[in-house]
């Protein structure tokens, strides 16, 4: 034998664990050589450093001094991921406790080290199934670990470790957890495996099942103290370890996503607690953000039929208070405005509140007197009969017009068209109705009142001549600033002073959706708060399920799992979460707005929300979820593995 290489070669290997400043070295120097085909005990008592050194064999931890070669490579400097190639390609763990996934079946655990081998699932598959059918495991393929006996499980775990070829088998104290009779077998199993040309190393403290092996070395206090050296090999040695390959990214997340869902399945209560968070969090911001939306459309919509291109000028200074009560606009101001480039129309108005009758009934009622361009200028059609005209106008006639509030309370179901009403002792014919128009912004009753001719209402009913104010409607909205700006000049030329408040509607419906923009943007946050909070749930449940997993990730981790493979599974159990609650919440949100709609609160559905939320929800499952997927995927192997 000596006149070959080594298939493993330790070299003054030391290990000293570090706890605070406490270190304890376990491993004092370790020199030895194990070759291809070899069948080797390492034998000790507990506390003598044999399962320290079968961790460093195997690949699971790292010496702090000495050199490791395998193969004739060192391998001491390798970082995590080559450390998991290595275990992945020439490496099949045998433990004491089995270590087999407990939500998986007998073929998927066999199936685990190829998963990360890159071998197609289809070969997976029907490899696992030979292996446990060579075993005497094939009725029980698609058993799960508690539905098998110790012996079965053990055997499960030997054929796991030849999933990827196992050139050599570390079998950590194999019979240490059953009884005789199954201990027998598996040593025959490994004594079989010996003479097919595996690279056996047996861990124990037993000396009778230590005889099974060829070559018995002693350690004890960390250092070998017996060893007769490298056996005779007399079959063909497994010189090489087999290799798959790289699994594909896209195989990778596939085979994430499997392991994922499979967690979460089995831990069904707290994965629904889970998306509550998130579910909630997603909801209240659809919710939240269609009720903001619906109360600026309602606002803008309800100012925008009343002319979003209208200049409303009003008597009084900007200085000024109680501008209505000041005589400062003249019909002259009007008919000047009316001159002016880009002007539609300029309208007087004069309004007050008065008692209309018509046979026994009376109603007080707002009366709007007005020139006759006020249904275009307003953009209020008429509903039925006629507007008074400039002719009714000018000859101040005693008609008018009426909202469909005013014709409900005086007339009933009675057509009032042709019908005289009186308006401050004064008799009006109506000639018209006015289509329905609903509350102003501020919840007022648009229908509520009765329209007469400027000239009219100012002589029989007001008594004055000086306006209310004046309603200038604007061509077009890109001129509202250069008409805004010419009446400004016209006004302060004929007055001599700035007498007079110009509110440009336009603006307004700018100022009023900017308002109602914060108001929505701050309905937003405190939604998306509900929306943090469940993130941190997700990170809470992620961590925790770390914790409880830890063996599992060791497991994983001893059969070749990189980091990534560790950080995908965590991340994609995270992102899992957060967008099956995104999902939920969206169609939950979606469902609160349209009650909420239902109830009469304006709502106006938008994709912006929906997509912000869900997006929201996806993110918060990959960042929060990160930290968790990143410390499961930082874990020492041995430390996972030896965690309750």
């Amino acid at each position: 034998m000596t006149d070959k290489q080594p298939l493993i070669k330790l070299s003054g290997v030391t290990k000293t664990f570090q706890n605070g400043d406490l270190a304890t070295r376990v491993l004092h120097g370790i020199d030895l050589e194990i070759y291809p085909g070899e069948f080797v005990a390492i034998i000790g008592q507990s506390g003598s450093g044999k399962s320290t050194l079968m961790n460093i064999l195997g690949c699971l931890d790292k010496p702090s001094t000495g050199e490791y070669f395998f193969a004739g490579k060192e391998v001491s400097d390798f970082e995590a991921d080559e450390l998991a190639q290595l275990r992945r390609e020439a490496f099949g763990f045998v433990f004491q406790s089995y270590n087999l996934l407990a939500g998986a079946t007998a073929c998927e655990n066999v199936e685990m080290p190829a998963t990360y081998s890159g071998m197609p699932p289809h070969e997976r598959r029907e490899r696992a199934s030979e292996l446990l059918s060579s075993l005497g495991l094939q009725a029980r393929l698609d058993h799960r670990p508690n539905q098998l006996s110790g012996g079965q499980q053990q055997r499960v775990s030997i054929a796991r470790a030849l999933m990827n070829g196992g050139q050599i088998i570390l079998a950590d104290e194999p019979t240490g957890a059953l009884d005789s009779n199954s201990g027998k077998e598996v040593m025959k199993l490994l004594k079989n495996l010996s003479e097919q040309g595996h690279t056996i190393i047996l861990i124990t403290h037993d000396t009778h099942v230590a005889n099974h092996a060829h070559r018995l070395i002693e350690i004890r206090d960390g250092l070998i103290v017996s060893d007769p050296g490298p056996s005779e090999v007399t079959h063909a040695p497994i010189n090489e370890h087999k290799l798959h390959g790289e699994p594909s990214f896209s195989t990778e997340i596939k085979e994430g996503s499997k392991t994922a869902f499979r967690s979460l399945r089995s831990n069904v209560f707290r994965t629904v607690l889970t998306l509550l968070g998130i579910v909630i969090g997603v909801g209240s911001v659809i919710t939240m953000l269609a009720i903001g939306d619906g109360a600026k459309k309602a606002v803008v919509d309800s100012i925008s039929a009343m002319g979003s291109n209208l200049l409303v000028i009003r008597p009084g200074g900007p200085e000024q208070r109680r501008a209505w009560e000041i005589q400062t606009l003249i019909p002259a101001d009007v008919e000047e405005i009316n001159k002016l480039p880009h002007v539609a129309a300029a309208l007087p108005e004069l309004t007050g509140s008065y008692t209309l009758r018509y046979g026994n009934v009376d109603v007080s009622t707002d009366v709007n007197a007005t020139g006759y361009q006020y249904p275009l200028a307003r953009k209020w059609d008429i509903a039925s009969g006629t507007f008074f005209s400039e002719e009714d106008e000018k000859n101040f006639a005693t008609v008018a017009v009426l909202g469909k509030t005013v014709v409900r309370k005086l007339f009933g179901d009675e057509d009032p068209l042709g019908k005289y009403i009186i308006v401050n002792n004064v008799l009006f014919q109506v000639i018209g109705i006015m289509s329905e128009r609903g509350a102003d912004p501020g919840g007022a009753d648009q229908d509520d009142k009765i329209l007469v001719p400027y000239t009219t209402g100012s002589l029989r009913i007001m008594g004055r001549r000086f306006l209310r104010n004046v309603t200038v409607s604007v061509d077009s909205e890109e001129h509202m600033m250069d008409v805004q700006n010419s009446v400004h000049s016209l006004l302060t030329e004929r007055h001599g002073t700035e007498d007079f408040t110009i509110r440009n509607m336009a603006s307004l419906i700018d100022t009023l959706s900017a308002t109602q923009n914060t108001m929505t943007i701050l309905l937003g946050s405190i939604a998306a708060i509900s929306l943090l909070v469940g993130g941190i749930g997700v990170m809470n449940i992620m961590l925790v399920s770390v914790s409880e997993r830890t063996r599992e990730i060791g497991v994983r981790m001893a059969t070749g799992a990189r980091q990534r493979n560790i950080m995908q599974q965590f991340l994609i159990e995270a992102l899992a979460v957060s967008a099956l609650g995104g999902v939920i919440g969206v169609i939950l949100g979606l469902l609160a707005a349209a009650i909420v709609g239902r109830l009469g609160m304006p709502i106006d559905y938008s994709l912006g929300p929906v997509v912000l939320a869900f997006s929201c929800a996806f993110l918060t499952g990959l960042i929060f979820g990160f930290l968790p997927a990143r410390k499961a995927a930082r874990l020492n192997p041995v430390v996972a593995l030896a965690s309750e």
